[in-house]
């Protein structure tokens, strides 16, 4: 993750020093983030993380803006909190850490940072983009933390394990506050839809628990039906529904933040 921001930094750095007289912003916000999909399925926010968004953004004119975006967060879900009976019983849970780069478009209802006179002090925007996503599910058993897409627990053989990298999708609306000549504060919500299942390392079916342990080792198979921890019957069984492949996970972040405006200051003529 440092490594990450630091890498982000400066490649903004760079290039706000290069384009310090077209009207570029720095920015940074932090929130909460929400995970939806097979362990949270009817789209409650009732699991949030820590979320961390850094953006270096062009304005156009003063409705239209182009954003580079990064994004940091950590979602998580455990069957145990759910008010489902079946979910109870399934008892599987997960986190995971995401790492998102996107290009986003935004725009502004009222003219914002437009280096004009005309310029709102609060604008409502919208904006969409897209990008890629990096994560990680994870779970905690017997007090050791496990990455679980390399175990396996759907029956992946070794090396035919989902991909930990995804396409994103962004939709969000914000509002922007104008502070002075260079500075602005935003709040924004943004939903992410993924083009993965796997971001709980939950989709599909319930694989033969022998057959994952043959692949990847008994807390392979351990982790694949976590059910019999709290039962003397195990809830799964190789073909039993584990989770809706139908759909795929998503994730929001609503986050408060701020930039800084590179702009040169105007001079009164004589």
């Amino acid at each position: 993750m440092k490594r990450f921001a630091l890498l982000f930094i400066f490649a903004a750095l760079s290039l706000s020093s290069l384009s310090a007289q077209r009207n570029w912003e720095l920015g940074a916000g932090v929130g909460a983030a929400s995970y939806f999909g097979d362990l949270n399925p009817f789209f409650t926010v009732k699991h949030p993380g820590p979320a961390i968004n850094l953006l270096a953004r062009k304005n156009f004119d003063g409705r239209i803006c182009l954003r580079l975006n990064a994004g940091f967060a950590h979602v998580w879900a455990d069957d145990a909190q759910s008010a489902s009976d079946y979910a109870q019983a399934r008892n599987l849970r997960f986190q995971s850490k995401v790492l998102e780069g996107s290009a986003i478009i935004e725009f502004n209802f009222q003219d914002f940072h437009g280096d004009s006179r005309d310029d709102a002090d609060i604008s409502p925007y919208l904006f969409a983009g897209a990008g890629m996503m990096y994560f990680n599910p994870q779970t905690r058993y017997n007090d050791v933390l496990y990455d679980l897409q390399p175990l396996g627990t759907e029956g992946q053989a070794p090396g035919q394990e989902y991909s930990l990298f995804s396409p994103v999708v962004i939709l969000g609306i914000g509002l922007k506050f104008h502070v002075d000549y260079h500075w602005s504060w935003n709040v924004e919500l943004g939903h992410r839809a993924t083009f993965t299942d796997y971001l709980d390392d939950v989709s599909g079916s319930y694989a033969n628990v022998q057959t994952v342990g043959d692949y990847n080792g008994t807390i392979a198979a351990a982790l694949s039906d976590r059910s019999i921890e709290i039962s003397d019957v195990r809830l799964g069984g190789n073909g039993r529904q584990r989770g809706d492949s139908s759909t795929k996970d998503s994730y929001m972040m609503l986050t408060v933040g701020f930039s800084y405006r590179f702009m040169p200051l105007h001079c009164p003529a004589y």
